[in-house]
């Protein structure tokens, strides 16, 4: 097979696996490879055969139905088998048996999270039950359980009692998919655990030991962060609990890449190595580079963008040995399709997509910048280039995914990367002397105190530099594709690249030209899906209102993200009605990462004034000079197109008048306190949306007020009460079962479970 032949069959089954996100991708596919075998031959007489066109075509469909094919499926036996429609087995105690598959890592919410491989399942709560509960399963499942006193590791068997439930896709727009990425992983289940067992104390030998040694060794003179920041730089953050602080800030200045084992480790883990064995026989070289390669992998884990850069490495050294100049493009292309071919899902992972695409950024990109920056001298230019190229190329898919921009991603890698490379190479030594002698190890490990904390430092002192981290929003897919056309003419085209700066401009235009539209115009108002706080976001061309903030983790793993996805940038108006002062934790997160132009509140208590806020909150309130604008009964406050009027306490009632609808926020109390509010409230009023956090409603409640819309922002709703506005024709949206309600001037009311058929209410 010539070269042309093996890259176009290989991207055209890259382009199969990739047309799955379409229905009837991979026929399209097909036709295209038809289409090409027709027409290409005709314009292009000196490129491949027809025949090679339409192999590719047939090529691309088969990988579609590959990929179909490897798609995981709960079989008969699974423990997702066991969790009722009705949800109501999910909230029964069980009790599970199995081994733990992975170490356990802490979550955001302070609980140990593993993999567990199911053997038994028992539905009475307690594990001496008679055998006859038992029953035997098969799969795997998601599980997280409090912090335990005694140490967990891969390979104990152990007994959780807890319950199952279902993971769900995304709640809200473009929020995380659980469900899609349990599944990716072969689980269809998750296990909110409370108490664990230990039913074989010891456990077998496996590379985590290696690793937690490692570990040890560098964090017992180290300390926290400095030593699993170390740690992280040399085995991956996947596999040590890096504070979470830490890791949000390499991210933000667009250094992630540092903390995710891959292609950087393994070039100073080669470039080491042959160093070390230049005096040594080729053979020896290769020896050596391999067994390095291989311990590497092992240590990291084998993900997926481990495996690139190991498979890469590899292809360097038999190139290296066989004398033979390296074809790197082709090596990465048949890299992608032997690990695609492993594992097709993989196409979907972000982690494999970015790792490919900087890659490809360094062998297109890096030597036509290095040209331009030659009166520089060559060290500073590939400290420059370097960087540049990879932003450039994972830039798209980075909008495409999170909608941010980190703006001093190149200066902060700039600065960071000779600290990284000293941090890496010496927490590799250290790492491996910890193995031998883990005094040594720590001694070693302590040198780099200084470069660490350094590290940390710029990295801190760049996250907190104004704007940052810029929200564009999330582009589109059109977008994305032209993006990256962009960058291919400005490669493969020589009249391009004499003129990259219209290319620049052109790709900047894709971007810039719909987010300007998108803001000038927008009025959209959403009801997010939420556990807890009823929590809204009201955007009008630029002006953006937010009510409620909900605990810390809600702000950090849902309100932040929406706000990003959406391209804002800043709060003009926050709002807090919820009386609980945990429910609004979430505000000190907010006010952290968004400025906020003005801040309303409810008290609890409207003769003495106390406010529900934590004491953290109004000190970062005040901290930031922000002024609060109180909310006082019968008295209204406008915002943009939103007015604002409060009128109790007990419930919670906010009046909310936006455009041309008027809402009403009701919070939940017991029925008695609902008809004693109808018959007491002066400022009885019909809304056409009533919005509303409880789990039942009364009669008179409805009869009185007789909303067109009930919007209910809940966890539970009383069957009782769904009858009744069923038999009212009061149309119902309920976060709970709907995900997030999206109200727009074109649009109404759209489920976001629905949006592909949105439900237009009677409202004009």
């Amino acid at each position: 097979m010539s070269p042309v032949s093996g890259i176009v069959l290989g991207l055209a089954y890259i382009l199969g696996l990739l047309s799955t996100a379409f229905p009837w991708g991979g026929y399209g596919v097909f036709l295209l490879g038809v289409v090409a075998a027709i027409a290409v031959p005709q314009h292009w007489r000196t490129g491949p055969h027809w025949k090679l066109w339409a192999v590719a075509g047939v090529v691309g469909l088969l990988a579609a139905l590959y990929l179909q094919a490897q798609v995981p499926y709960p079989s008969a036996t699974d423990i997702s088998k066991f969790i009722a429609d009705s949800g109501s087995t999910s909230q029964q105690a069980v009790t599970i048996q199995g081994q733990i598959e992975s170490p356990p890592r802490l979550t955001r919410a302070q609980r140990q999270q593993f993999w567990l491989r199911v053997s038994d399942f028992d539905s009475a709560d307690s594990t001496t039950q008679a055998e006859k509960t038992k029953q035997s399963v098969t799969g795997k499942l998601y599980v997280t359980v409090p912090p335990q006193a005694k140490p967990i590791h891969p390979g104990q068997v152990v007994a959780i009692t807890g319950t199952l439930y279902k993971p769900r896709p995304a709640t809200n727009p473009q929020g995380f998919d659980f469900q899609a990425y349990l599944k990716r992983e072969g689980t269809f289940a998750g296990f909110n655990g409370r108490r664990l067992t230990l039913l074989q104390e010891g456990a077998p030998w496996g590379w985590w030991r290696v690793r937690q040694r490692i570990i040890q060794a560098q964090v017992r003179w180290l300390g926290v962060p400095a030593g699993p920041l170390v740690s992280a730089m040399v085995l991956g953050s996947r596999a040590v609990d890096l504070p979470f602080e830490v890791r949000d800030e390499f991210m933000k200045v667009g250094l992630a890449h540092a903390l995710a084992a891959s292609g950087f480790q393994t070039s100073l883990i080669l470039a080491v190595v042959l160093a070390l064995t230049r005096q040594q026989g080729t053979r020896q070289q290769l020896g050596f580079g391999t067994a390095a390669l291989i311990t590497f992998g092992c240590l990291s884990g084998f993900e997926p963008a481990v495996l690139r850069a190991v498979f890469m490495g590899f292809a360097g050294l038999i190139a290296l040995a066989t004398k033979r100049q390296a074809r790197p493009l082709a090596i990465l292309l048949g890299v992608a399709v032997l690990m695609l071919f492993h594992n097709p899902i993989w196409i979907w992972n972000l982690g494999f997509q970015l790792s490919f695409l900087a890659t490809l950024g360094l062998i297109v990109t890096v030597p036509a910048l290095s040209l331009r920056l030659d009166w520089l001298p060559p060290a500073i230019a590939a400290l420059i280039a370097v960087p540049m190229a990879a932003l450039v190329w994972t830039l798209p898919l980075q909008l495409f995914s999170f909608g941010t921009v980190p703006i001093y991603s190149l200066l902060a890698n700039v600065v960071a990367t000779p600290l990284i490379s000293v941090i890496t190479i010496g927490g590799f030594i250290s790492g491996l002397a910890g193995l031998i002698w883990p005094l040594v190890g720590s001694a070693l490990a302590w040198l780099l105190y200084y470069p660490a904390h350094s590290l940390i430092g710029v990295v801190h002192w760049f996250s907190r530099l104004p704007g940052s981290s810029v929200a564009l929003g999330t582009i589109d897919l059109w977008q994305l594709v032209l993006l990256y056309g962009a960058l291919g003419l400005a490669w493969r085209s020589s009249w391009w690249q004499r003129r990259w700066w219209l290319a620049g401009l052109a790709a900047l235009a894709v971007v810039a030209i719909p987010v300007w539209q998108t803001k000038s115009t927008i009025f959209q108002v959403t009801v997010l899906a939420t556990q807890k706080s009823p929590i809204m976001v009201i955007q009008e061309r630029g002006w953006t209102t937010l009510i409620n903030s909900g605990d810390e983790l809600t702000a950090r793993s849902l309100i932040l993200p929406f706000l990003e996805q959406q391209g804002i940038n800043q709060i003009d108006w926050a709002i807090a009605t919820d009386p609980h002062s945990k429910s609004n934790r979430g505000w000190l997160e907010l006010l952290q990462r968004l400025p906020v132009k003005q801040f309303s509140e409810i008290p609890i208590d409207m003769d003495t004034g106390i406010s529900a806020m934590p004491r953290e909150v109004l000190d970062s309130i005040q901290e930031h000079s922000i002024p609060r604008l109180p909310l006082q009964p019968d008295r209204a406050i406008t915002g943009g197109a939103t007015e604002v009027e409060f009128i109790r306490t007990n419930p919670v009632t906010l009046r909310l008048h936006i455009d041309s609808l008027d809402w009403l926020l009701l919070s939940d109390v017991k029925t008695s306190g609902q008809e004693t509010w109808v018959t007491t409230t002066k400022r009885l009023f019909q809304p056409q949306v009533l919005w509303w956090s409880g789990k039942d409603l009364p009669v008179s409640l409805v009869s009185a007020l007789s909303p067109q819309v009930v919007v209910a922002s809940s966890t539970f709703i009383d069957p009782d009460t769904v009858s009744q506005l069923q038999a009212n024709n009061i149309q119902l949206y309920w976060t709970n079962r709907d995900g997030a309600i999206q109200w727009t001037r074109q649009h109404r009311f759209e489920k976001h479970f629905d949006q592909a058929n949105p439900v237009d209410s009677k409202l004009s």
